[in-house]
């Protein structure tokens, strides 16, 4: 069902400016949006960049320290919204830049809003083409562990967010199939003897 709510021109801009990472000069790079987020005109009929609720890159290590739970913060907790996220991961392989569409519903917000920002997902999704990855969050306990949002990036292979490891622990993960044991590691059952317990 669609709401007939339209989507600001200002909106594209700022997703086209994030989307494409040109080689720029160090200046252009600060002034680049790291996230923002948009909400719906008070009028209810446009989706528009929400005034205040950005951070930019080059506030990173400045007046920002981790962007992941500073934009966390900017999440009203009694109102929905939508969101852009440039998340900064690591797999095992590489490092890797990725915009995440947010579509921020929370159980405080009212039913109204909920159905109005639900109807009009849609045609914010379809101006933000390319977009990989989405995610709605219903609350602060699924948006606070940045390990939710490595799940959604990458799975187990993502081991950094933002610079951040990931608390999952690679210790307690049990061995791939046909993979060898660790080290001091007893033998899983079933497998066939180690070479060391045939040489005593």
């Amino acid at each position: 069902m669609a709401s007939g709510v339209t989507v600001n021109d200002e909106v594209i801009k700022v997703f086209n400016d994030m989307k494409v990472r040109k080689s720029s000069s160090p200046e252009d790079v600060k002034k680049r949006k790291k996230a923002v987020l948009f909400c719906l005109s008070d009028d209810k009929k446009q989706i528009v960049v929400e005034p205040g609720k950005q951070i930019l890159v080059g506030d990173i290590g400045d007046t920002v320290d981790d962007p992941y739970a500073c934009f966390v913060k900017l999440l009203p907790l009694g109102d929905c919204r939508y969101g852009l996220y440039d998340a900064t991961y690591e797999t095992r392989e590489s490092k890797k830049e990725d915009l995440v569409f947010i579509f921020w519903a929370p159980e405080g917000a009212p039913l109204r809003s909920k159905m109005i920002y639900a109807t009009s997902k849609d045609a914010i999704k379809k101006k933000f083409t390319g977009i990989k990855h989405e995610w709605q969050v219903n609350g602060l306990d699924e948006v606070q562990d940045r390990a939710t949002l490595a799940e959604k990036l990458g799975g187990s292979v993502v081991v950094t967010l933002e610079g951040k490891a990931l608390s999952t622990s690679s210790s307690g993960a049990p061995p791939r199939p046909g993979a060898p044991p660790r080290p001091g590691a007893p033998p899983r059952p079933g497998a066939p003897p180690r070479l060391e317990h045939l040489l005593v």
